[in-house]
C-alpha cells in the first residue's frame, strides 16, 4: 500500500485551515488559525455535462497562484483511517491556479485535497469545532460548486535548538530555528507529552527566530514546533511534527 502523507485544510463551523500528515492508515493534524468558508462563488470556466456537476477553485503559496497542482476529490475521506476512498475525481491547476473537477456524479463528498507541490504531502478541509471532521462538499446536477483557495503551505522550517532527543534544563533554555523566505513573524508552540501539565506557550507569536524561554517547565518530554507567516498572515512553513526534548 502506499504511503501517503497529507497536509490538511481545516474549515471549522467557525471554519480553519490545518495540516494533517498520513502515513498508510496513521494520520495526525495540527489546526492553524487561518478562517475560511468552505465554498464561494466565481466565473464559471467549464459548464457541466448534463446530469453532471463541477468543482472549481484555486490553489495558492505565499498569496501566489500555484500552477500543475493535483486536486483531488474523495467520494470518502477518513483522516484516522485510509485517507482518500471510494470514488476519486482529480485535476491539475492551470498557469493561474485555478482547477476544475469535471463530470462528478452529483452527491456529498468528504474530502478535497490539493497536493504540496512534488511531495507526497496534501492539504484539505476540515470542519467542526476542534477541526475533526473532514468538510463535505455538496455536488449538485447541471451546477459547478465554488470552492474557496486553498493555501498551501510546507513543511520543511529547519529548527537548531533544542535538537530532537536532547536532554535540556529549563533555565535559560533557547528555541532557535532557521528564518523561513518571506516569513514575516512566526509563531511557537510547545506541548507536554504529560496531558496533565499545561503548556505555558501555544502560538506564541515574535518576528525573531529565536526565544528564551522564562516560564517555568516542569521536568518532562515536551514537543516543539514552530510555523512561520507571511505579512498577510498566511501560513507559510511549519517545523517537523516530531521535534522532542526532555527536561530533566
Amino acid at each position: 500500500m502506499m504511503s501517503i502523507r497529507l497536509l490538511v485544510v481545516c474549515i471549522c463551523a467557525t471554519t480553519a485551515l490545518a495540516v494533517i500528515s498520513c502515513k498508510k492508515d496513521s494520520i495526525t493534524s495540527r489546526e492553524s488559525d487561518r478562517a475560511a468558508p468552505p465554498a464561494t462563488t466565481g466565473i464559471e470556466k467549464v459548464k457541466p455535462a448534463p446530469g453532471t456537476g463541477n468543482v472549481q477553485g484555486k490553489v495558492l503559496y505565499n498569496g501566489k497562484p500555484v500552477e500543475n497542482i493535483e486536486v483531488k476529490l474523495c467520494e470518502t475521506f477518513s483522516r484516522f483511517l485510509g485517507g482518500c476512498s471510494g470514488k476519486t475525481f482529480t485535476a491539475r491547476t492551470d498557469k493561474d491556479g485555478d482547477y476544475v473537477i469535471t463530470n462528478v456524479e452529483p452527491k456529498t463528498y468528504e474530502g478535497l485535497l490539493a497536493r504540496v507541490f512534488d511531495t507526497d504531502s496534501y492539504v484539505f478541509a476540515t470542519s467542526g469545532i476542534a477541526g475533526i471532521s473532514a468538510s463535505k462538499y455538496e455536488v449538485t446536477a447541471d451546477k459547478t460548486l465554488f470552492v474557496s483557495p486553498t493555501n498551501l503551505f510546507k513543511s520543511d522550517l529547519k529548527t537548531i535548538n533544542p535538537k530532537a532527543g536532547a536532554k535540556v534544563s529549563a533555565e535559560k533554555l533557547e528555541l532557535k530555528w532557521d528564518a523561513y523566505p518571506d516569513a514575516s513573524y512566526y509563531k511557537f508552540s510547545i506541548f507536554p507529552e504529560d496531558s496533565s501539565v499545561t503548556s505555558p506557550y501555544v502560538n506564541e507569536r515574535l518576528e525573531a527566530t529565536s526565544f528564551t524561554v522564562d516560564k517555568p517547565l516542569a521536568k518532562g518530554t515536551y514537543r516543539w514546533q514552530v510555523e512561520a507567516y507571511n505579512q498577510s498572515d498566511q501560513k507559510l512553513a511549519e517545523s517537523a511534527d516530531d521535534m522532542k526534548f526532555v527536561v530533566d
